[in-house]
């Protein structure tokens, strides 16, 4: 399965391991709870969609890469301890807590959250020490005579043994007890989630075109040569950091990422390319709704690599002011939560005058809130935002005293963030007019064709684009989306292009 499919399964599985009875048991007693391991290549997203879930699930993550611990770290270090037998004193051998689970339990203080994520990356590539502890551990969720927390699940990962020589494989009794989920490399799993976090368009639209560049493993006389889903992400922040800094992005900065001497260069070409389309088509113009009608017409006229190109540069900008939108729009929804517990305190204290003391308390609780859950791998995009703006706020607040010097009243801290709801609906309104003229020009320039195909499916895998819609209406994505059908992602929209362009020469000749 691909990782988006494997995503949901674990998912799914979570879920269910976590669901209690009415006594406040749980409903798969935890011996049951299988471990899960996702076997697959290097590179594919697998730590990344573990985090993912955690976030999605509100719970707990502790992520270990076991290549790293030894016999002793793992299980604990061993120190003599007295005990008596039928009168009789001995030396008993016993351990310290295993640094793993007292990770576990470290989260657990620091987060409040009881239920969580065991993540261990690598687990077939742990040294011959530590295989039979590892094994027992798979089996029993027991390091030593320490056993993971109930409520907390294991999930394990490593890669096959044709991409790494220390892998080594399990004997049916352990493969028995795992809940065993093997991945595949696949681009249209990986360019969902590359749309929806936004990475670089000129690797997604690149990618359209060159699919089989998306993961190659080889091994030449030269050595192995590799490319991997890790490498173009990592690629695409480092080219947006560049870009920022007006520093070039050139092939040795490519080559640092692809590492396939071929692809690299083919890229590195495509790149230049991609940012000539960049400053020909002014995007921000299309979505202003002031674009040229020459320019119109250039598209309309483009070739298949332009117009792939062209729509990339579209989509990744609407994407970006959508999401900004839905962030700031929810921000503004957990601010108007915060301030309402201050009001109520303040009511009940009678201290609606000066709230400054409740101001300050509730900015040092988020404050630690944005370092646990930071250093919990739990601090997603949007409640980083939502922590952000609310702490802009409650900053604003307490400056206002400092100036004034008598305290800060509810009712200007309801003005302050009223002046940001003012705020958010000009910024609605920006993005509800671009959603517009994005969908306009396409009309304009393409029609029904696949480049609207292509617009409308972005969206829709998009959530921060659907969020969007499903909150403040777009008439033309449904209107296309109806016309269209809207086709099953899995169909490779970039050979339907290409189809359409085939017939459209046969039809000329």
């Amino acid at each position: 399965m691909n990782i988006r499919q494997a995503k949901e399964q674990i998912k799914n599985a979570m879920r269910a391991y976590f669901l209690k009875d009415e006594y406040g048991n749980y409903r798969l007693s935890t011996p049951r709870q299988r471990p899960v391991f996702l076997l697959g290549a290097p590179g594919i997203g697998k730590t990344a969609i573990m985090e993912q879930i955690a976030q999605d699930l509100d719970v707990g993550f502790v992520s270990y890469s076991m290549t790293h611990h030894t016999r002793q770290s793992a299980l604990g270090l061993p120190f003599i301890e007295k005990r008596v037998y039928d009168g009789v004193e001995y030396d008993v051998s016993e351990y310290t807590m295993s640094e793993i689970i007292a990770a576990v339990y470290d989260s657990m203080e620091a987060t409040g959250r009881r239920e969580g994520i065991l993540f261990l990356d690598e687990i077939n590539c742990v040294s011959e020490t530590l295989t039979p502890a590892m094994l027992q551990f798979l089996q029993y969720k027991v390091f030593g005579r320490h056993r993971v927390p109930d409520g907390w699940i294991v999930v394990t990962a490593g890669n096959p043994p044709e991409y790494n020589r220390t892998a080594h494989d399990f004997d049916i009794a352990t493969w028995d007890r795992l809940k065993r989920i093997d991945v595949e490399p696949d681009y249209n799993a990986w360019r969902d989630f590359a749309v929806q976090s936004g990475v670089h368009p000129a690797v997604i639209t690149y990618l359209d075109i060159e699919r089989d560049h998306f993961y190659r493993v080889e091994t030449t006389v030269d050595g192995t040569s590799f490319v991997t889903a890790r490498g173009w992400d990592d690629l695409s922040a480092m080219m947006k950091l560049y870009e920022e800094q007006d520093i070039p992005v050139d092939e040795l900065l490519i080559e640092q990422y692809v590492q396939n001497g071929e692809i690299a260069k083919r890229f590195s070409v495509y790149y230049d390319l991609f940012t000539k389309y960049r400053a020909d088509y002014q995007i921000d113009r299309i979505l202003d709704g002031n674009a040229d009608e020459t320019v119109v017409e250039r598209a309309r006229a483009a070739g298949f690599d332009e117009r792939v190109s062209l729509m990339g540069l579209i989509t990744d900008a609407l994407s970006t002011l959508l999401k900004e939108v839905v962030l700031e729009d929810r921000a503004a929804a957990y601010t108007f939560n915060v301030l309402t517990e201050i009001r109520d305190e303040a009511q009940a204290n009678e201290t609606t005058a000066d709230v400054l003391p409740l101001i300050r308390a509730k900015a040092a609780e988020i404050q630690r809130k944005i370092e646990v859950e930071r250093n919990a791998g739990l601090l997603s995009d949007e409640r980083y935002v939502s922590y952000e703006r609310t702490l802009a706020l409650l900053d604003q607040a307490m400056r206002a005293e400092t100036t004034g010097g008598a305290g800060v009243a509810l009712s200007a801290v309801k003005e302050m963030f009223d002046q940001v709801l003012d705020a958010l609906d000009v910024h609605i309104a920006q993005a509800t007019s671009a959603l517009d003229n994005a969908f306009k020009f396409v009309e304009d320039a393409f029609g029904d064709g696949q480049e609207m195909l292509l617009l409308v499916t972005d969206l829709s895998v998009n959530r921060y684009g659907m969020a969007f819609i499903n909150d403040h209406g777009c008439e033309r994505y449904f209107t296309h989306n109806q016309n269209l059908l809207f086709y099953e992602r899995g169909t490779d929209l970039v050979d339907r292009i290409n189809q359409v362009s085939v017939e459209e020469d046969e039809d000329e000749r």
